[in-house]
């Protein structure tokens, strides 16, 4: 058994012990973010420009610009970042320790050794003072045994997002992950309009963090550290927050609402270390959900369905009325 995974799978992961390898990575993810937004169009709450995982790391996947079809890809096996482009140019570099300022720079070459139109904004969003990538020449490290428990982690948990995403039948949205937080993601919707958000998010245009929250969510995911925990967390919100929210009884029992973050967090160690960790994770995704739609007073019984089933299509109730 491989150091440091469990027999289930699940392998443990810290953070204080990667934590600037860590902040590197958010970065470098950034960067790769920030391509595919300059070139994508918009789509509702920002998910055009979000990274989803792969069985080797992290992708833009296919984005289509001015230059052809590029996709830019942290592979998180051999650890490289490699750009792609339609008619088979690839190019790509190693992800060792090097500073932001180093990466950025080597990725635009890759990008445009490939084709491609490298124009993104040059700083980061949504966090406190940011130093322009291009200006940020301190050295960090790359901890490729960490990044490697960090990518095993999210391949275990992204199918018990999906599979959670099933069953509802109203809009969700993919599960993905968001480079300016760094925090993979699901959201489901109520279909009904929210009051405007405050934003005020550092270094994030309100309108952006309106338009992301323009309907009423429960939205659930998972950090690796950073953003006020000190340790991997999976959170869950809603927005606006209903009366009661925060007094609600969610499971699993190592569960909490963290009045600092207002939010429901549960730490990934009592996931990872539990006898079963995907019905242990599924169990603080549906009661934080339910917490949300019984407080929100959603419309559950048109909102929600049964679980997805693998081969099976989904049953379809229709009116008797219909049939005549």
């Amino acid at each position: 058994m491989t150091e440091g995974v469990a027999q289930n799978g699940w392998p443990k992961l810290g953070y204080s012990d990667w934590s600037e390898t860590c902040a590197a990575l958010h970065l470098w993810t950034q960067i790769l973010g920030k391509y595919r937004l300059a070139h994508t169009f918009w789509v509702n709450h920002s998910w055009h420009a979000t990274l989803y995982v792969t069985p080797r790391g992290l992708t833009t996947g296919p984005v289509h610009e001015g230059g052809g079809c590029v996709s830019l890809t942290l592979d998180l096996i051999d650890h490289q970042l490699i750009a792609e482009a339609d008619g088979g140019a690839r190019e790509g570099f190693a992800l060792t320790a090097m500073s932001v300022a180093a990466f950025h720079d080597k990725t635009r070459k890759a990008v445009e050794d490939v084709g491609g139109t490298f124009d993104i904004h040059g700083a980061p969003n949504e966090l406190p003072d940011p130093i322009p990538f291009a200006e940020d020449r301190a050295e960090r490290p790359y901890d490729a045994a960490a990044v490697s428990r960090y990518h095993r982690a999210l391949l275990h948990m992204v199918p018990v997002f999906e599979h959670f995403r099933t069953g509802f039948l109203g809009k969700v949205s993919p599960v993905h992950l968001f480079w300016g937080s760094f925090d993979l993601a699901a959201t489901r919707f109520s279909g009904r309009r929210a009051p405007l958000h405050p934003a005020g998010i550092p270094n994030l245009p309100d309108d952006v963090a309106q338009e992301a929250y323009s309907h009423e969510v429960s939205s659930a995911g998972f950090w690796p550290g950073g953003n006020g925990a000190d340790e991997p967390m999976f959170y869950a919100y809603a927005y606006p927050a209903p009366d009661a929210f925060a007094d609600q009884v969610v499971g699993p029992k190592e569960a909490r609402f963290d009045e600092a973050l207002g939010e429901f967090v549960l730490p990934y160690a009592a996931v990872q270390s539990s006898e079963d960790p995907a019905a242990t994770l599924m169990e603080f995704l549906q009661s934080t959900y339910d917490a949300a739609a019984d407080c929100g007073n959603w419309d559950r019984a048109s909102l929600e369905c049964k679980l997805g089933v693998r081969g099976v299509p989904r049953p379809v109730h229709r009116d008797a009325k219909s049939e005549t």
